[in-house]
């Protein structure tokens, strides 16, 4: 199967951030959100970017970058952590859908993450449960921010959380074997719930 036509990176990435400022202005247009999107789109999708972001939800990839139906292959998960279904993800909509652009995103007051720094330290399970392995993945975002002290801890561990996992995606030899070549990038972003703005890291 050839991979199909898409967007470069490049010009995924520009149109993400044109979607993010009128989102920013409150100048959405909402479009491809109607009727005639859903028919359009029995027959197959077309996205032009995939967003890993965390399930928190503040954060709608869709509509903070003014995105329609189909425009976006979003996969959420608490905290945007990098596993084993999310390269599958990743892998499916690269070869099969010719996506050139990941986006790996962290957002502002992250609750994964505030768990994480508040337990980083811990040497045994915080819960008994399955939030335990959400803490576990991001622990080390939180121990390589905490190299630049305690100041903003949090904050930046969120940042440098969407880094490792953008690094994480990136560097996947299976889920991205010939990728690269072919003009994929990952890169990570950060959102403010605060000013509604999307930064690329």
């Amino acid at each position: 199967m050839s991979r199909p036509e898409n967007l470069s990176a490049d010009a995924a990435l520009a149109r993400l951030k044109e979607g993010n400022l009128r989102y920013v202005n409150d100048r959405v247009t909402g479009e491809r959100r109607d009727s005639a999107r859903r028919a359009e789109l029995t027959g197959g999708q077309w996205p032009f970017v995939t967003i890993v972001s965390c399930a928190d939800s503040r954060v709608s990839p869709e509509l903070m970058f003014d995105e329609g139906l189909g425009d976006l292959f979003v996969i959420r998960v608490a905290g945007n952590i990098n596993t084993p279904e999310v390269l599958g993800s990743i892998e499916y909509a690269s070869l099969n859908l010719g996506v050139n652009l990941v986006v790996v995103m962290g957002h502002q007051s992250c609750g994964a993450v505030t768990a994480a720094v508040q337990n980083v330290d811990a040497t045994g399970p915080v819960t008994n449960t399955s939030i335990d392995s959400l803490i576990d993945a991001i622990r080390p975002s939180v121990v390589e921010a905490r190299k630049d002290g305690e100041n903003d801890l949090t904050d930046r561990s969120i940042r440098v959380n969407a880094q490792l996992n953008a690094e994480s995606i990136g560097s996947d030899e299976a889920a991205m074997e010939g990728l690269a070549e072919l003009g994929s990038r990952v890169i990570p972003a950060y959102y403010s719930l605060d000013s509604g703005e999307v930064s690329f890291l």
